[in-house]
């Protein structure tokens, strides 16, 4: 029997805003969109943990036996400034100010956006499709949009019709927005806008004569809005209805509930089943901002290039500590908590180089069952990785207590518990195992050295040296356990 029929997930849907029992529209199969970068600049860190959250979902589910579609776009066009209906195109303002071509900004910051996911050891999507690869889907559903009532052009340029389309349906059910409040509180100028009413937003935008990335349409040469787009690559490789969709906290409104409209008015149903939301990533209990100069590069985490963290940090170590935090949480990232973070991730990786210590026996002495279904439950409830992590420590003390012979595991409930340790901590949290380096080896060479140093005093009778070893070594964070078989170490 497959594991997710016999494991039950629950996910808060910010459409409920509770936690629902998950429950997919086809039984074995799941269709996951998540709203991927706009490549303009480099990929930032609060970018990174949204994706790794949707990582996690990714892994669990597909670690429970689903069929898994996960699709994630690219943003390479009609992403205007400060996510409005005006302005310039962000990726053609830095092809301007660089003096290169727009397309070779989207392949610069695509390759970094590439190359910062595979170093945190995100999976890639099933499907990655581009705004700019489906300008005709976009253009099609504007015109069934119009079709329906729900839409006009003017001068070129389609809006959707937020209050013509409020009559009949919910404008603002994702989000909690009243629209009668939305219509009272804004204060509109003649000629100020082009639009019937404010809260119209663009399907599609007649571009300006300096305008360098633009397609014909019925009604201008032009661009497509942005929150269109996500609704065309959507609906066309998951269908008219699909099971989740993710994305930060800040694209809930105006990008999501836009989504929504622009899907109903045009298919006539409800396009996504459950709604995820990650939580925001601050800096030292602030804001991240480049302008304030509170902002770190995924990279300089890694290189140490940084004038915020005291050492370099490898990737999966970030990971684990973005991981110890619920994905609806805002975590604060600083230089003492990725320290900690550091502290546990080699605690868990010496206890799964210590599996293959652990010796068999004729019975055991303690249940694994319930350890591993706390592990599930863990997932279960809206994959909540710190409760999970916190399980896994369990585990940790667990196999201490089995390498040092205070408890017992059969044949078989060994292999299990091996088995769904390495399981939750590499499929799952998608964590790496960095201890097994050439530098790691160099440090095992070093303390196994100080060992036959401390084995040889010990012989001699020399109690001082062989302490002196003992007590240096625990100071360093090396733990020398003495057992039968002889001496082994812990860092």
């Amino acid at each position: 029997m497959e594991l997710y029929k016999q494991q039950k997930v629950k996910i808060y849907n910010s459409l409920s805003n509770q936690k629902e029992d998950f429950v997919s529209i086809n039984e074995g199969y799941i269709g996951m969109y998540v709203c991927g970068p706009t490549v303009y600049s480099n990929v930032h860190l609060g970018n990174v943990r949204t994706f790794m959250s949707f990582d996690l979902v990714y892994r669990y589910f597909k670690h429970l036996g689903y069929k898994v579609r996960y699709v994630r776009n690219i943003t390479d066009a009609g992403h205007l400034e400060n996510d409005a209906d005006v302005g310039e195109d962000r990726i053609a303002k830095k092809a301007r100010l660089e003096e290169i071509e727009p397309m070779e900004v989207v392949q610069r910051y695509t390759v970094d956006f590439h190359n910062v996911l595979r170093k945190f050891n995100l999976l890639p999507p099933n499907i990655e499709p581009t705004a700019t690869g489906h300008i005709i889907e976009q253009i099609e559903i504007i015109k069934s949009i119009i079709d329906n009532g729900l839409a006009y052009e003017v001068n070129g340029s389609v809006y959707f019709d937020v209050l013509k389309y409020n009559e009949k349906e919910h404008y603002g059910i994702l989000s909690g927005r009243n629209i009668e409040d939305a219509i009272h509180n804004t204060r509109v100028l003649d000629g100020q806008s082009e639009k019937r009413n404010p809260q119209d937003f663009a399907l599609w935008k007649k571009a300006q004569p300096e305008h360098i990335m633009r397609w014909p349409s019925p009604w201008s040469d032009g661009f497509p809005g942005w929150h269109l787009e996500c609704t065309a690559m959507s609906t066309k490789y998951l269908g008219e209805q699909f099971d989740i969709h993710g994305g930060g906290m800040d694209l809930k409104f105006p990008h999501h509930e836009c989504e929504i409209a622009q899907a109903q008015a045009h298919n006539n149903i409800t396009p996504v089943k459950y709604w995820m939301h990650g939580n925001m990533l601050i800096l030292n209990g602030k804001k991240m901002a480049k302008s304030t100069g509170n902002y770190i590069l995924p990279e300089e985490i890694i290189t140490g290039n940084n004038a915020i963290l005291s050492k370099p940090f490898p990737a999966t170590v970030a990971r684990f500590f973005m991981l110890q935090a619920h994905y609806r949480s805002i975590l604060d990232f600083s230089n003492d908590a990725l320290v900690a973070s550091e502290k546990g991730y080699y605690r868990l990786m010496n206890a799964v180089n210590l599996l293959d210590n652990i010796q068999e026996s004729n019975a055991s002495s303690i249940d694994i069952s319930e350890w591993i279904q706390s592990c599930y439950n863990a997932m279960n409830d809206d994959f909540n990785s710190p409760i999970l992590i916190a399980n896994l420590f369990e585990g940790v003390k667990t196999i201490n207590l089995l390498v040092e012979k205070k408890e017992t595991l059969s044949s078989n409930d060994l292999k299990t518990f091996k088995a769904t340790f390495n399981t939750f901590i590499f499929d799952v949290l998608g964590l790496e195992n960095v201890t097994s380096t050439d530098s790691s080896e160099k440090l095992s060479n070093v303390v196994e050295l100080l060992i036959d140093m401390r084995n040889e005093a010990r012989i001699n009778k020399d109690w001082a040296l062989s302490d002196q070893i003992r007590d240096q070594l625990a100071a360093a964070g090396v733990q020398l356990k003495d057992g039968k078989d002889g001496t082994t170490f812990a860092i």
